[in-house]
């Protein structure tokens, strides 16, 4: 019985199948929570953000990124996400920048302004992301 090149790896790939499921591993990436609720330290007019919808949209490091040393915005490095507040905050370098709600207007109303020019539906006015 002749076997062939597709059949000689079907033994293979359930032996690791079976090892990845034995040992807990797994394939999947972390992509975080499907909806998150953005709340600044204040904790007022907190804003719904649908997490997995924007990520079926962009790549992650298109809204995530790092600090480097000097203070300057940094790639993105998957595990290591930080509250915006963390680095936006009151001591930030750039005063455009120096809250949760100073970034939101700046990078996620800008984007939804862009959507919507280009006929693609994106909440531009308050009520649209802002819990009632």
């Amino acid at each position: 019985m002749q076997i062939t090149n597709q059949k000689r790896y079907v033994i293979p790939v359930f032996i690791l199948f079976f090892f990845l499921m034995a040992t807990g591993l797994s394939l999947a990436v972390n992509n975080g929570p499907e909806e998150i609720i953005l709340q600044t330290s204040t904790g007022t007019k907190p804003a719904r953000f649908p997490h997995k919808k924007h990520q079926a949209m962009f790549k992650c490091e298109e809204c995530h990124h790092t600090m480097t040393a000097d203070g300057k915005k940094g790639p993105y490095v998957p595990g290591q996400e930080k509250k915006c507040e963390s680095c936006h905050n009151k001591d930030f370098k750039n005063p455009e920048l120096t809250s949760l709600k100073a970034v939101g207007h700046a990078r996620c109303k800008e984007c939804h302004k862009k959507m919507e020019a280009q006929g693609k539906p994106a909440p531009t006015k308050c009520l649209g992301c802002h819990i009632k």
